[in-house]
């Protein structure tokens, strides 16, 4: 048996065969070279950080993934960590995992060398953890509402412990303080740990630090929780409320984990990446190991990351003017 072609269909089957190979050479062009072709870094904060803990976690399944070796690099937070990505090629190769301290470094010193919208491209909102709003139990308080009262009855006698200027822990205090019109003392610590101790050991009044850090405190008595920061209720602490539900509509802090690439990285290698992550936060025993530290993984759209990154911009940007909160 054998196949018999007259000479038009000799010619309308080449010009098929012709055609096709076009549309996969115009597919390579787009694409350009298949990804990745070389070792993969994610930049970071300092070991032991959180952005650490997360790459460290997600690396060896990406570079599974990927079949190409994914490195964990760390570097200083703030301006270092963004000027290395924002100058490394636009690949897919150079990848920077950070937290919101990152996007609000031009709200904190002036001459940022990097614009935080501008010069990345959003990959995916990796992670989200709660604050929390605690006090020493020797603080007569149980509910934020009394906190406020309390606050209130003696204006500027409230002391809160802080860790970094223009932290997480630090901002929602100044958020609280904003929208409750209350006067709370800030009492600043070189590092979250002394302020932990002292709020612990009863030296300071209360605290509104990461979640992670408190839970084991808080579950051993030594704090006490009054609410959770974030928007809704969390299933980290079950039965603890938020601040918002406590009359003050609109708060909302969390920490965040973000995944970054250079601006004009193609979107089909932001598109590959952001479905990776996705899949490896989503695998339960990745999920385990960050809810373990109190982290809720996410591994959210481009979009997602960009709207977070957008709202605590707009929200803590102006409260960072308004308290003239700048860099130590």
């Amino acid at each position: 048996m054998y196949l018999k072609f007259s000479k038009f269909g000799n010619i309308r089957f080449f010009a098929r065969a012709a055609a096709a190979g076009c549309l996969a050479l115009s597919g390579v062009a787009a694409y350009g070279q298949i990804y990745p072709t070389k070792v993969v870094r994610i930049v970071t904060g300092g070991t032991g950080s959180n952005g650490d803990f997360a790459s460290r976690l997600l690396a060896p399944g990406l570079t599974q993934a990927l079949g190409q070796q994914v490195i964990v690099e760390n570097r200083p937070s703030g301006i270092i960590l963004g000027e290395v990505v924002a100058k490394a090629p636009a690949d897919g190769h150079t990848l920077l995992l950070t937290g919101s301290s990152f996007w609000l470094a031009p709200y904190m010193q002036d001459n940022v060398p990097w614009d935080p919208v501008r010069d990345f491209a959003p990959i995916t909102l990796a992670a989200s953890s709660p604050n929390l709003v605690v006090v020493h139990p020797s603080v007569p308080v149980k509910s934020i509402r009394e906190l406020v009262a309390l606050a209130k009855a003696r204006p500027g006698e409230l002391n809160y412990a802080s860790g970094a200027t223009g932290s997480m822990p630090h901002l929602a205090a100044e958020l609280f303080k904003q929208m409750a019109q209350v006067n709370l003392v800030r009492i600043n610590y070189k590092g979250v740990g002394l302020a932990m101790t002292d709020t612990i050991g009863g030296q300071m009044q209360l605290m509104f630090p990461n979640a992670g850090g408190a839970s084991p405190h808080v579950k051993s008595g030594r704090l006490r929780a009054l609410a959770v920061t974030t928007a809704q209720n969390t299933p980290l602490f079950p039965g603890v409320p938020t601040v918002a539900s406590a009359g003050f509509p609109g708060y909302e802090v969390a920490t965040l984990n973000g995944i970054f690439a250079p601006a004009r990285t193609p979107p089909h290698v932001i598109d590959r990446l952001q479905l990776e992550f996705a899949r490896l936060l989503s695998l339960p025993e990745n999920r385990e190991k960050f809810l373990a530290t109190a982290v809720e993984t996410i591994g959210g759209k481009p979009d997602q990351l960009a709207a977070a990154v957008k709202r605590e911009m707009t929200v803590f940007g102006k409260l960072m003017r308004d308290a003239g909160v700048r860099a130590d």
